[in-house]
């Protein structure tokens, strides 16, 4: 074996094993050469409970729990109407949880599978175990400059966008009169280090982001210039997610259309923009972007992560938009979502819509471990475009394709590692 395959394997043992806290044993063969790994006992293992026999970890370390959140068919007058895409999820805490959605679809089950003859031969549908209804090509609105699909109150229904679901999954709270301002709601938060707990609303078809009051009864600010499209201090061109600092700095990813990271201060007044048009889908360039989908901020170290969707990379900068380092997260069908950052164990994750998957970075990159499957079955996986994890460790992540929201806890024994962590612990807590 060569030195140069001897310390790609040492690489693979702890990159690995020592992430998934496992033994890893390595020798000093000498100054002048380098470390090499024993090979690995014959009881080591990346299962996400150690010792577990027979299992496949197909829902990595975690449980779906398929009564959460209740059905939205279950609320009154609404027995006809089924979640629409999912496209955010925030965890105040265990015990309420805002789930952002794109109006409703019609509650009807899975279709009789049928030939279709007409499309050609051996041609079926619905496809058996496979999801059947694609919920955000179903959901308004259509095209950003364009009308809505289909017939509104047949197709889908424009209400129930924002619901608070509590930890046994009974939808507590609605906010409809806030349904008749929004397009396409795409994410929601709260500042970890707001004391006031405001709500943040990113709306990208309204080019724009809403702060409300904690209750969601009031709107206090707007960031951007509601359905104006623009690339200076006061318009965004389709954002898509939030980050913050302590003291308060917001950075905006901005987005479908635009290729920067905007910056604000604690006030919402502009501060600066970084970020370059690129060209997809293997640009290389520091600081080209196409496809701002992501942002997540790792406070120790100040460094900033941008999700660059459509060159499949993450991109690294410091608070200031200098770039620091870059990775792939791999050849379509990569289709990275969202990202977030584990601050206790200061671990990247991202969601892979075209894999499916859960994927496992440290913060320079180092592929660590992922885990997931596709499906519409509790605890599988169609298109994962917001996730949010409580102070209880319990997973949360809302769905576009299924058209959905799931929590996921913990398995009983799991490794701490196999775990995705919470953020930063908020100041309000």
């Amino acid at each position: 074996m060569s030195a140069k395959s001897k310390v790609s394997r040492r690489d693979l043992m702890k990159g690995g094993l020592a992430a998934a806290g496992l033994p890893v044993v390595s020798s000093l063969l000498g100054s002048t050469t380098a470390a090499v790994a024993k090979p690995a006992p014959d009881n080591a293992t990346f299962a996400a409970i150690p010792g577990l026999k027979g299992g496949q970890d197909i829902f990595g370390a975690y449980d779906a729990d398929p009564t959460w959140p209740q059905p939205i068919s279950a609320l009154p007058g609404n027995e006809h109407w089924t979640w629409g895409s999912g496209e955010g999820i925030f965890a105040e805490n265990p015990d309420r949880v805002f789930i952002l959605q794109r109006g409703e679809l019609p509650n009807i089950t899975r279709p009789k599978t049928i030939d279709l003859p007409q499309e050609g031969p051996s041609i079926h549908f619905p496809i058996g175990r496979l999801p059947w209804r694609d919920a955000t090509a179903s959901s308004p609105p259509g095209r950003l400059n364009g009308p809505n699909h289909g017939t509104e109150n047949v197709d889908w229904r424009w209400q129930h966008c924002i619901v608070g679901v509590n930890a046994k999954g009974e939808i507590k709270e609605t906010w409809p009169e806030w349904d008749s301002m929004l397009r396409r709601p795409h994410a929601i938060y709260i500042s970890p280090y707001d004391r006031e707990k405001h709500i943040y609303l990113v709306d990208d078809y309204r080019q724009a982001i809403f702060k409300f009051t904690h209750d969601l009864k009031k709107l206090v600010m707007t960031y951007g210039t509601p359905n104006v499209p623009g690339t200076d201090a006061t318009h965004f061109y389709r954002p898509t997610y939030l980050a913050w600092l302590p003291d308060g700095t917001m950075f905006v990813a901005d987005g479908y259309v635009n290729t920067r990271v905007v910056k604000f201060d604690k006030n919402g007044k502009y501060l600066m923009a970084w970020g370059k048009k690129g060209t997809p889908p293997n640009e290389t360039r520091p600081g080209y972007f196409n496809g701002v989908h992501g942002v997540a901020v790792d406070v120790p170290s100040g460094r900033v992560f941008v999700n660059d969707r459509y060159n499949h990379r993450v991109q690294v900068f410091d608070v200031n938009g200098k770039f620091l380092n870059q990775w792939r997260v791999g050849d379509p069908p990569s289709d990275v979502h969202c990202l977030h950052l584990a601050a206790a164990d200061r671990h990247l994750w991202l969601f892979d819509r075209g894999t499916n998957k859960m994927i496992k970075y440290d913060l320079e990159g180092n592929f660590v471990y992922a885990w997931g499957t596709f499906g519409a079955f509790p605890g599988g996986f169609w298109g994962v475009h917001g996730m949010d994890v409580d102070q209880q460790g319990n997973l949360y992540v809302a769905e576009v394709d299924n058209g959905r929201a799931q929590k996921l806890t913990p398995r009983k024994g799991a490794n701490p590692a196999m775990l995705i962590g919470p953020d930063v612990k908020p100041d309000w807590l």
